[in-house]
């Protein structure tokens, strides 16, 4: 189990979530800790039209008993998705009266309470109904807007209610695509090594343990997890909410993501669809995972000492080839014209670029071992999603094989995050490397046809 000590560290570390409740039974104390964290201001349930009915009904009746007072909840179509225009709707609504509100719900409805909270300056709370994502206590909401999907800073909730019985009574389908998320803080932590060797961005000791430290434990028994099993749903979840108040102490969420959610985010912004459905964040991560896993598996059969220094900059793409090369690859307009601006912030001069790969050269024996340490095999994290009931190939997404290779290319494109899609593409290893790895998934059985 996971040590309530590490949570409670992490609850101190964190910038916004003060009260945390998961266990059997805790929805009966929504009125208690509503009341501590926010004393006698009024109340505002703000559900879908499904999760009103799995507890924000519970919630709101538990909420008047107590004597609080309440406005009438909010309630989006079970359909919604977090687009910036839902942000208004909810803002518009919540500017009516001076409510607290209460985000019933999972991903989407979280996040949708979360910038519209924060738009207006006020504090919220959460009740979780699926332990399907790992942004319940994360800072910052992701959310799509002019087409570009892209994390809006904003607090994370004073406090979290999470009952063990309602997460475990979800549909195991939702389960199977949280379990995405955390499998995906696997090569997102190899990331971090990269980038910290590197010297780009610094591991933070403290932090990466409230990440990496329970992350283990937390993945254990995908197949109890998919059958509900109430004590490694509670296991998990506490897995997910350290995850997020990770990323508050960071006030990033470096911790928690890395190239696995880049290619998810590109998916979602370029349309992939599979049986006319889009795939669930989750899953798309989870695809994600095995893909990043499997290019770090061949990085690691490479000697980066022996790169050519002199060789990789005389070749070094000038911005305007970086600009250019965006354009050609994403969709016109606000998504291609913020990916140049992500691109090119992170886009190295050839000094910059001869001083990375003098310290690559000194620090890749080290580099790979610290990273294959904290990677497991792109086949166990595939069988890993299999047991839970998740996506585990990119065809069982949509993907063709060219669409996953030119994803491969593409997808460090639209965020400044330095990554291995970077050190492959710095080393003039990244078309050859997503070519490789398309090649050998359309291998594991027919590709899914069209996007």
């Amino acid at each position: 189990m996971i040590d309530r000590a590490l949570v409670d560290q992490a609850l101190a570390a964190a910038t916004n979530t003060r009260l945390l409740a998961v266990g059997q039974g805790v929805l009966g104390e929504t009125a208690a800790i509503f009341e501590r964290a926010f004393g006698q201001q009024a109340a505002v349930i703000v559900a879908d039209t499904t999760t009103f009915e799995i507890a924000g009904r519970a919630v709101h009746d538990r909420l008047r008993q107590a004597g609080a007072t309440l406005a009438e909840p909010f309630l989006f179509p079970n359909t919604v998705h977090a687009d910036f225009e839902r942000v208004l709707e909810l803002e518009a609504a919540l500017t009516e009266s001076a409510v607290i509100p209460v985000a019933v719900g999972s991903g989407t409805v979280q996040d949708l309470t979360k910038l519209a909270a924060h738009r207006l300056g006020r504090p919220y709370m959460v009740v979780a109904t699926a332990a399907s994502m790992d942004g319940y206590a994360a800072f910052g909401a992701s959310i799509t807007h002019e087409g570009f999907k892209q994390t809006f800073a904003c607090p994370a909730p004073v406090a979290i209610i999470a009952d063990v019985a309602i997460l475990a009574a979800a549909p195991p389908a939702l389960t199977a695509s949280g379990y995405g998320d955390p499998l995906g803080k696997v090569p997102a932590g190899a990331d971090w090594i990269v980038a910290d060797a590197l010297g780009v961005e610094p591991i933070d000791p403290a932090i990466w343990s409230m990440v990496q430290g329970p992350l283990r434990s937390a993945l254990d028994h995908p197949d109890r997890l998919q059958a509900g099993d109430p004590a490694q749903v509670e296991r998990f979840f506490l897995g997910l909410v350290l995850s997020g108040l990770a990323m508050q102490a960071a006030r990033s969420s470096r911790p928690a993501s890395g190239a696995e959610h880049l290619l998810s985010h590109l998916w979602e912004m370029t349309g992939l669809s599979h049986d006319g459905r889009e795939p669930s964040h989750g899953n798309k991560v989870g695809v994600g995972t095995v893909l990043i896993a499997a290019l770090y598996e061949r990085l690691f059969g490479l000697d980066l000492a022996a790169i050519d220094v002199e060789g990789l900059i005389a070749a070094w793409p000038t911005p305007a080839t970086i600009e250019a090369e965006v354009r050609a690859a994403l969709p016109a307009g606000t998504i291609a014209d913020r990916a140049v601006v992500e691109s090119l912030a992170k886009h190295p001069t050839p000094e910059q670029l001869r001083s990375r790969f003098l310290l690559l050269r000194e620090c890749w024996s080290d580099l790979r071992e610290r990273a294959r340490a904290q990677l497991l095999p792109s086949m166990e994290l595939r069988q890993r999603l299999q047991a839970v009931g998740a996506p585990s190939t990119p065809a069982e997404i949509g993907l063709t094989s060219d669409r996953l290779r030119e994803s491969l290319v593409a997808a460090r494109q639209i965020r400044r995050r330095y990554t291995i899609l970077d050190l492959l593409a710095e080393t003039g290893l990244l078309k050859g490397s997503a070519m490789a790895v398309a090649a050998f998934e359309v291998s594991l059985g027919k590709p899914a046809v069209g996007c």
